[in-house]
Parts: C-alpha cells; structure tokens; sequence
C-alpha cells in the first residue's frame, strides 16, 4: 500500500510495529463452508492467529463456522452485511448495513465467549477498501477501528497466478504487516495453494501470527 496513502487517513490501522516480530493475516468475506474449515485447519497446523472480516450475511447462513471463529480464539471483524462499496452507497444506508452486521455476529457469540464481542464491535474493514470520509467519520464515532491493509495477496483475481500471488505476499511481507486474503470461492484456488507456503516462511522466521 502507498505510503502516501497512508499518510492521508493516519487514523486508520495499515500496519503495526516493525520491532516485534509479529504479523497480522487477515481474511475478507466468509465465513463460508467451501474454504474457511480448511482455512482454519491450516492456521491451526502453524499455530497461527488471524482476523476474520466477516460478510453478515454470511455469518447468518452459517453460524456454526464463524462461532468455530471465535472458539478457536481468532479475531473477527466487520465487513459489512451485504459486501457494499462505500463509494456506491448512500451513507445511511452504508451505516445501517454495518450495524446489521455487527447484530448479527454478536446475535451469535455465545455467552462463554461474551468478551469478544467488544471485539466485534471494534474491528471494521470496508469492502474493496472503499468507504467514503463521511461513512468513517461516522464508524469512528461509534467505536470502530477501521482495518486496511499493508499487503493485499490479490488471491481473489483470476487473472494472478497463484505463484504470483505467493510472491506478492513474500516480496513485501515483515515484521508488524497486516496482510489480506480472502476465505471465498473467487479466492479459493490460490489461497489453497499460497497459505501453507506463507505460514510456512512465516514459521522458519521465526515470526508469530497473532489477531488484530
């Protein structure tokens, strides 16, 4: 991500520190049946932590895979109810949509696991990484701390093999990176074949993936 990106929105969260070795995978739009099993079966293999940005909508379909989420001690976020581009739409409306999500994972957070909601509440990253000043300025009032990005894998384009994919993640990746894939079907393919590979490198570092 430019620098100068980040320069202009300081308030959002792009990466933490590089004197920890610490890195922050994160995964956009499940949780799904098809690919987020496997994607915490993998991350369960390397000892891995990681932030699930989850689609509402998603989480209603399938509650049993995001309360899977949170059992196994991952952070989860919001992503919107219905995966809505900020730019494209009005700020009620986008501000509504938000807030039915965070409803309806904290509608499915048992009472063991209560505390997470206050991260539930928290953790917001936009769809397509577009959210207009207005819609943020509104989010950042009710509490939440938008998530962007350091690293984007590119997983979900098809028009990225998946070796360049690996490559986009191992040429950029260090210490305190907040790095983005995608538990979906678009993604499933390289994400299946770059993950493994990812933790793996992460591993012989020496790093640790923790949650947001």
């Amino acid at each position: 991500m430019p620098k100068l990106i980040q320069w202009l929105y300081p308030e959002r969260i792009w990466a933490f520190s590089h004197t920890k070795n610490n890195i922050y995978l994160t995964f956009d739009d499940g949780p799904i049946p098809e690919i987020t099993p496997w994607v915490l079966d993998t991350l369960k293999k390397y000892n891995a932590k990681a932030t699930f940005f989850c689609i509402g909508e998603n989480v209603q379909k399938n509650p049993e895979i995001f309360q899977r989420i949170i059992v196994e001690k991952h952070s989860v976020g919001n992503h919107t109810f219905n995966h809505l581009n900020g730019w494209k739409t009005k700020t009620s409306t986008y501000i509504k949509n938000v807030e039915e999500a965070k409803k309806q994972m904290a509608n499915n957070v048992s009472a063991k696991h209560i505390e997470n909601q206050i991260q539930i509440s928290k953790l917001f990253r936009p769809p397509y990484g577009k959210i207009t000043l207005k819609q943020a300025s509104i989010l950042h009032k009710k509490g939440y701390k938008i998530v962007m990005w350091s690293i984007i894998s590119y997983d979900y384009d098809k028009f990225v093999s998946a070796e360049k994919c690996l490559q986009n993640v191992l040429k950029n990746i260090k210490p305190g990176s907040v790095i983005v894939f995608h538990d979906s079907l678009k993604a499933e393919k390289n994400l299946r074949f770059v993950l493994p590979k990812v933790l793996s490198f992460i591993s012989e570092k020496g790093w640790k993936c923790l949650p947001i």
